[in-house]
């Protein structure tokens, strides 16, 4: 019989408001200071396990002792998931809609998205060409808006791609924000989702024929377990968590503007535009840059792990920043180092900026392919497709902010087109 062990606890009545302090760091810090890579604490008036690491991640994502049914706090269903979408979902009901994503994540659909993003840089070049500067964040999200609603098979207007960014923009941006910053999230939320659900409606009544094999199409289409077509409103959901998630690379981008900005040596390894070379560097972009801080999920039943015990129900958190600058699993973590993925194993539980474990059954995001077209598009256009004044500004951006983006977004002027 496995020895228990107490894990250790932090004190206090809740720490929650430590979590919106510290942010992504959270949990590194108290693993730190612990000298263990878990440790117990108390958040939103219930207790919690929080966790890092390799092995915290497999455990993590073993569907025989975790759910996600019930972990998420409910304003972050209100604002970036949605309600009954397929990150709540567990076991076959959760692999059945999974598969309904992951079909149209194949080869043909990647090549799609890779060529559609493209296109969108191109038209988005020749327009900043006209502009005294531009913001990197705020041009990302629309250019973004706009791929994502085309490889969804979802028509847009030019009227119509503000509006909809705004809504997709404060959907992802309000996550983890309270008073007017939230409720503007959750009012977006409603809109798109009244704008889809309409969609959905349409396709299935014949009003709207929208490709093959695109999300408007499969959504609209797809049927449950049961044999019967999703609620209008679930259907709707699942396709803003395409849509939204797309649009969420504009933090990506961001990011990998401040990397080509101040990573110049590392910029010059891209000149080639050489596949593997842009692999690389948007993987280190996404190991190195905070993204999404961490999971929840709870206990599906009483279990003993390396000697600590896990009650049922318990809410338990994965530390996905702090797995990904783990210093057990990464050489100097704190650098910035993209020849670090040049011999990289692939395990699927030391490197999880978009969740870790399975891509089919398990709950890694599906679009995670399609996350690493987009930035490898936009590294090259970054690098090689044009020259541009980067100005004064704040390139800082701070932890407890989530999601963390640069001060300034990244501002740069006078862009021009190279061997125009």
């Amino acid at each position: 019989m496995e020895t228990s062990r107490p894990i250790p606890k932090e004190e206090g009545i809740d720490n929650s408001l430590s979590v919106l302090r510290e942010g992504y760091l959270y949990v590194t810090n108290r693993a730190i200071g612990f000298q263990s890579d878990i440790f117990e604490t108390r958040l939103l008036g219930e207790r919690a396990i929080c966790m890092r690491g390799e092995e915290a991640a497999k455990l993590f994502y073993d569907g025989e002792k975790f759910q996600r049914h019930g972990a998420a706090p409910k304003r972050v269903l209100k604002t970036l998931f949605g309600e009954n979408g397929v990150q709540t979902l567990d076991g076959e009901e959760h692999r059945h809609r999974k598969a309904m994503f992951m079909s149209i994540m194949n080869r043909d659909g990647l090549l799609a998205m890779r060529e559609i993003t493209r296109k969108q840089w191109m038209l988005a070049v020749e327009r900043f060409e006209k502009l005294e500067q531009i913001v990197i964040y705020d041009e990302a999200k629309e250019l973004l808006c706009r791929a994502a609603c085309e490889w969804a098979g979802i028509p847009i207007s030019g009227e119509e791609v503000k509006e909809k960014t705004e809504w997709l923009g404060a959907m992802i941006e309000s996550a983890a924000a309270i008073g007017i910053k939230h409720r503007r999230g959750r009012m977006a939320r409603s809109k798109a989702e009244q704008w889809l659900e309409g969609l959905v409606l349409d396709v299935r009544e014949g009003r709207m024929h929208p490709a093959n094999g695109t999300a408007l199409s499969v959504f609209s289409k797809h049927r449950d377990l049961a044999g019967n077509r999703l609620d209008p409103k679930v259907a709707a959901v699942e396709i803003l968590n395409i849509l939204r998630p797309i649009v969420a690379v504009a933090v990506y981008v961001c990011f990998t503007a401040l990397a080509v900005i101040q990573q110049p040596e590392e910029r010059e390894k891209l000149m080639t535009s050489e596949e593997g070379k842009l692999q690389r560097f948007v993987q280190e972009v996404r190991r190195f840059y905070p993204f999404f801080p961490f999971v929840p999920a709870r206990a599906i039943r009483d279990f003993t792990w390396k000697g600590y015990e896990f009650n049922k129900g318990v809410l338990t958190i994965l530390d996905l920043y702090g797995t990904n600058h783990h210093p057990k699993l990464w050489d100097q973590p704190e650098l910035f180092n993209p020849d670090r993925f040049k011999d990289w194993n692939g395990s699927p539980f030391s490197f999880i900026p978009q969740g870790g474990g399975d891509h089919d059954a398990g709950h890694r995001c599906a679009g995670e392919w399609i996350t690493l077209e987009i930035m490898k598009e936009s590294a090259d256009v970054l690098a090689n497709w044009i020259r541009y004044e980067v100005p004064l500004q704040d390139l800082s951006f701070r932890f407890h902010d989530m999601p963390s983006l640069p001060h300034s977004r990244i501002i740069i002027r006078n862009v021009k087109r190279l061997n125009s």
